[in-house]
Parts: structure tokens; C-alpha cells; sequence
């Protein structure tokens, strides 16, 4: 009788206490490792699938994952909103209203002065009068031209960093509610500009000749070597100034405003009133020009833009500095001293044609005034 030979010894080992066999059994690794012989790849480097007989997909990105993009410095802008809310952002605080305010105000008087200053010592080295009295900059009306313009278009630049640094917005806000200036609007803009404009003036003739007024100084001539010095520096120069006014008083103040109150009225008015008041003309002039700054304002918002504005301004001031020079009045219109009352008949037609031919083609044209 055999004896028990006990429990079975593990799989692939040979029983104790007998003879081994003649053809052990290979000790195979546990399930999903190959084979002995068979060499092995690194995991990350298989494509795996998900079924068996499926597609390959590649592996996993290995470790350390690609680093996160950091956040913008710049706040995400609101949609659906006007263009004077558009300085609604997360960060929204009256501080910043007051601060960027300042900065620009005091950025402004910076750049005046040393524009002045800039000019007055290249007016010493070329011998040009510079007596630097409030009536009068410079002894050459055309040179004193260029040192007012520039004075005013480089706060440009100080108003976009403004927004962009206090604000926490993207300067393009203060263009539209695209974030940009719509160049093929603000060109329609500059042609109803253009006709508004010849209305007005024609208004204004009508008026004065009626009320035996003077019209030389709107037709003058004095020659075109006096036109032509002048008019190459309003070509070149004038719409940045024009420009950096509309961004200043119906683009900054309007949404500093607007930042904080619903109704736009305050920010078109209070920006008008200081608009008005940087100007040294006599009454009706000041009207005039408060006028101007209403109606522009106002556009802003039901435009969803500056390029109203900015078109109208141009064009207005391209017009008054070109008119002025070809008369060789040039010193006069600098000064922006006493202006007809008669004047005020072509600011009715000017401003009236512009905004409603501007509302028409806003509509036509599918100008969107609110932000995407």
C-alpha cells in the first residue's frame, strides 16, 4: 500500500520526495507581463486600446504635465453692455474712477509742458519769436500750430495706459464695444461729416449775409504760400488731436461715469462742461462748443463707439484751421476769441444733419451698440 503523498506541491514545481520530471513545466509571470524571453518596453511607450482588436491610442502625457497659461492682467470685458458701461468690469471701484482721473489730468498738464518747453527751445535755435503769452505762443502762427496740436494729441497714449493699468481694461474699450475702432463706420461717419459740415457753413453764410455780417473770414485768401504750410500741418496732425479729445471727454470721462451710474447723462454733461471750459471763446462760442460735446456724447452711447465723434471732430476742425489759414487769420482762430452770433445758425444744421444721418446709417448698417 502507497503512502499519502500529501497536499500537491505549487504549480510548475516538482512534487517533494519524488523524482523530478523529465519536462518541467515553464514558470509563466503573472497575467499582463510578457513572457519569459521576451523583452520589455517602458508603459508610457505602448499605445493601448480599450477593447481588444480596437483602435491604438497613444499613451498618456508623461509627468510633470505642461504648465497652466497664466491669467491677463486685463478683466474680461461685460457683454450685452453700452458703450459708457463698458468700465463695468469685476474690479469696478470708485477709487479707480477717481485715481485714473487724476493721473490723466495731471498727465495732461505734464505733456502740455514739456511740448512748450520743446518748443521754445527749438524756436531759440531756429530764431523764432517765442513770447509764450496765452494770446500768443510763438511768433510764427503755423509753428505755434503744431506745438498747441501736439500738446494735446500725445495724451493719447496717457489715456490708453490709463485705462489698461487702473482699470484693468483693454484700451481698445475706450474705441468701442468691439474693443476697436470700426474703421469702415468711422470713414461713412467722415463723408456725413463732410456734407453736415458744407450745410453748416452754408447756414452760417446765409446768416451773416442776411444780418450784414462779415464773410471774409470765411472766404479770405491770402495765397497758397501762406495755405499750403498750415494745411500740411493740419493734414498731418490734426486728426490725432481731434482724436485724443473725443478719447478723453466722450470715451474716458463718459465711462468713468458710466462705470458706476445707469443713466449716461451725467457723464455727457460734466464731460461737456469741461470740454466747453478748456476753450477761451466768448459766449456764444462756449455754446457752441458745449453744444458739440452733447450731441457727440450722445452719439457715443447710441452708437456703441467714437467714430461719430471722432469723424465730426476732424472734419470740423480740418475745416476752422483751413479756412482760418487761407484768410491768413491763422493767429486769430489760435487765440479763440469773440465769435458771431450768426455762428450759431450753422451749429443748429451741422449738428442736427449729422446726428440724424448718423442714426440712419447706424441703423442701416446694423451698427451694433451694445458690447457681443
Amino acid at each position: 500500500m502507497e503512502e499519502n503523498p500529501g497536499p500537491p506541491d505549487p504549480y510548475g514545481t516538482p512534487p517533494q520526495g519524488g523524482p523530478a520530471p523529465s519536462h518541467p513545466r515553464p514558470a509563466y509571470p503573472p497575467p499582463g507581463y510578457p513572457p519569459p524571453g521576451y523583452p520589455q518596453q517602458p508603459y508610457a511607450q505602448q499605445p493601448y486600446s480599450q477593447q481588444p482588436g480596437g483602435p491604438a491610442y497613444p499613451a498618456p502625457a508623461p509627468y510633470p504635465y505642461p504648465p497652466a497659461k497664466p491669467p491677463s492682467w486685463f478683466l474680461p470685458t461685460p457683454r450685452g453692455a453700452r458703450y459708457d458701461h463698458l468700465a463695468r468690469t469685476p474690479e469696478a471701484r470708485l477709487w479707480r474712477q477717481i485715481v485714473g482721473t487724476l493721473v490723466l489730468a495731471c498727465g495732461f498738464v505734464l505733456v502740455s509742458v514739456i511740448v512748450v518747453v520743446a518748443g521754445a527751445t527749438i524756436a531759440s535755435i531756429v530764431g523764432i519769436p517765442a513770447p509764450l503769452r496765452p494770446d500768443e505762443l510763438f511768433g510764427d502762427p503755423v509753428f505755434s500750430l503744431v506745438v498747441l496740436l501736439l500738446s494735446i494729441a500725445l495724451v493719447l497714449p496717457v489715456v490708453f495706459g490709463t485705462a489698461a493699468l487702473i482699470q484693468r481694461r483693454r484700451p481698445g474699450t475706450l474705441s468701442s464695444v468691439r474693443g476697436r475702432l470700426r474703421w469702415s463706420w468711422l470713414l461713412w461717419c467722415c463723408g456725413l461729416a463732410v456734407l453736415a459740415l458744407v450745410l453748416g457753413q452754408g447756414a452760417q453764410v446765409v446768416a451773416l449775409a442776411a444780418t450784414g455780417g462779415d464773410v471774409s473770414a470765411v472766404f479770405g485768401w491770402a495765397g497758397w504760400g501762406v495755405l499750403v504750410p498750415a494745411l500740411v500741418v493740419i493734414v498731418l496732425v490734426v486728426p490725432f488731436q481731434a482724436a485724443a479729445e473725443e478719447y478723453i471727454f466722450r470715451g474716458w470721462v463718459l465711462q468713468a461715469f458710466g462705470a458706476h451710474l445707469r443713466n449716461p447723462v451725467w457723464g455727457i454733461v460734466i464731460g461737456s462742461v469741461v470740454f466747453a471750459s478748456l476753450h477761451g471763446y466768448t459766449w456764444v462760442g462756449l455754446i457752441d462748443v458745449f453744444s458739440f460735446g452733447v450731441v457727440m456724447g450722445w452719439l457715443a452711447v447710441r452708437t456703441g463707439g467714437l467714430e461719430a465723434p471722432i469723424a465730426l471732430h476732424v472734419v470740423n476742425n480740418m475745416v476752422a484751421f483751413g479756412l482760418s489759414a487761407a484768410a491768413g487769420q491763422l493767429e486769430d482762430a489760435l487765440r479763440q476769441g469773440e465769435v458771431p452770433w450768426q455762428s450759431l445758425a450753422g451749429t443748429v444744421v451741422q449738428l442736427s444733419v449729422f446726428a440724424a444721418g448718423t442714426l440712419y446709417l447706424a441703423k442701416k448698417r446694423s451698427i451694433e451698440p451694445v458690447s457681443p
